[in-house]
């Protein structure tokens, strides 16, 4: 069994990704655009992607820009969830993630190691850990 995320965006879904590869050092396989697809999305959106995955050492999700006849909110029906062996380093992706975004708790020591939750200028919500 495997479980992944499948993220959706209001139409800036590369720009999430090419954000996301360069935090995570991973790369955007499998994108596929509206353009081709027998698919009723205004031809302003055809550029869109309708389906991407981004691919890494230790990271694998996929992502699409929902059409416009589904519309999506921010919320907290998701979140990813990351788990570092070295302190700095997790800190470092936090406070990449939350910036822009919002801090909903500080990066700081918890009785299981160390721990911070925010959401992204995107709206998608982090939890990112690291062992002791």
């Amino acid at each position: 069994m495997k479980i992944q995320a499948y993220l959706a965006f209001n139409g800036n879904c590369q720009e999430a990704l090419n954000f996301y590869g360069e935090l995570f050092n991973a790369n955007v396989e499998n994108r596929e655009t509206y353009e081709d697809k027998k698919m009723d999305v205004p031809s302003s959106y055809r550029n869109k992607l309708q389906h991407a995955e981004l691919k890494g050492k230790g990271v694998h999700f996929m992502a699409y820009d929902a059409a416009p006849d589904t519309p999506i909110s921010s919320g907290n029906q998701i979140h990813m969830s990351i788990d570092f062996n070295d302190k700095a380093a997790a800190e470092k992706v936090f406070n990449n993630l939350a910036e822009s975004g919002i801090k909903h708790h500080d990066f700081s020591e918890r009785e299981w190691g160390f721990f911070g939750r925010c959401t992204d200028k995107y709206g998608i919500n982090w939890m990112v850990n690291a062992k002791k």
